[in-house]
């Protein structure tokens, strides 16, 4: 198996990046569905955020408002270090039932872990290479606002909860940046999956 750690802060363009992987074969992994599933009506991790952050983060048929909740957790460190708490551990448990799953699987397998919080979770798994995907956070901000209909304000403090630029490039192995069109963001990830490759190769 051969992982590769995939993040990047929101809107830099990391999906776009995850698609092309699993597009040349890679299995690919996704904290944010994981977190989502984590958070379904009947599980723990719901029960603990409703007991901890109240009854008003639910819509009417019990399922996570999400937005409710990051208006809430959002800008306040403290009450984000504690949703944090309650999700991380059930997203980690889920991820390492899938990197099993697929290595059982496919024992050469290429592994991405998309993963937006690869650092502020100090998510460990072993990486064989750590891509973080940039962009500016005017450009992060446009695609919020524009293409997500977010609230600017909501957007700028989304996008100020997360770690800085300079903390994901110090655990980087490779950056790529999204800031230009979409053929160059394409160019770079065929670019890692060519050096993947060769890397994989070698390993078994």
């Amino acid at each position: 198996m051969y992982l590769i750690g995939l993040t990047g802060g929101i809107a830099a363009g990391k999906s776009v990046v995850a698609r092309r992987l699993a597009e040349h074969g890679a299995v690919h992994i996704d904290a944010d569905a994981l977190a989502r599933e984590a958070v379904e009506p009947g599980t723990p991790a719901l029960e603990q955020i409703t007991a901890e952050f109240g009854a008003d983060v639910l819509d009417e048929n019990g399922r996570l408002n999400r937005a409710a909740l990051g208006s809430i957790a959002f800008g306040d460190a403290e009450r984000l270090a504690t949703l944090n708490s309650i999700v991380h551990p059930a997203v980690k448990a889920a991820t390492k039932r899938q990197m099993s799953d697929a290595a059982a699987r496919d024992p050469e397998a290429i592994i991405v872990y998309d993963v937006p919080l690869l650092v502020e979770a100090n998510v460990k798994h072993g990486y064989d290479l750590i891509v973080v995907v940039e962009a500016d956070e005017a450009t992060r901000m446009c695609r919020l606002v524009e293409l997500r209909g977010m609230a600017a304000q909501d957007a700028a403090r989304r996008i100020r909860a997360q770690a800085s630029d300079a903390d994901r490039r110090a655990v980087a192995d490779v950056i790529i940046d999204s800031d230009g069109s979409l053929e160059n963001t394409l160019e770079q990830a065929d670019a890692v999956w060519e050096r993947v490759s060769r890397s994989a190769a070698g390993k078994h």
